[in-house]
């Protein structure tokens, strides 16, 4: 009884591995999927976006609580590919930033604008601003400090 159900499983197995070879390969494949494939892989070997920045701290001296302190970070893309700035998170509520959501050209210059509500924020203060990108890093952060002149009580 084990020979025959050896000898049906093996006959079962061949038929399946020869009927496996009647179609060619090629034709099942998508062109659109290689033509995307080939425009995806010359992007990679362009390498990674790269960033540039005129500063990644800004000190704003002293301001009196309540003021709104506003700054620009100039963003260069110094990489062969476009940079994609996806997510900016200030530390706090207080800290709100605002970002080019259209892809930065290699060479070219965006502008991150930043703007920190000292109400409620007195003395010694340090916030930051973290940019999601597509760089290697993945992320850069910018840093806003200076101290805040509390409100006579």
């Amino acid at each position: 009884m084990k020979k025959i159900s050896f000898l049906f499983a093996f006959v079962i197995a061949s038929a399946t591995l020869v009927s496996c070879g009647n179609d060619n390969a090629t034709s099942k494949i998508n062109k659109g999927n290689l033509e995307n494939a080939k425009t995806r892989d010359a992007e990679i070997k362009k390498g990674t976006a790269s960033v540039s920045l005129d500063k990644k701290e800004y000190d704003f001296g002293t301001v009196n609580e309540g003021d709104i302190v506003e700054t620009v970070f100039k963003v260069t893309n110094t990489g062969k590919t476009d940079l994609v700035i996806t997510n900016a998170t200030g530390s706090c509520g207080c800290t709100v930033p605002v970002w080019p959501k259209a892809p930065i050209k290699p060479g070219e210059t965006g502008d991150v604008e930043v703007k920190f509500n000292t109400s409620g924020k007195p003395n010694r203060q340090m916030k930051t601003v973290t940019l999601t990108t597509n760089t290697e890093s993945g992320r850069e952060i910018l840093t806003l400090k200076g101290s805040v002149t509390p409100k006579a009580k």
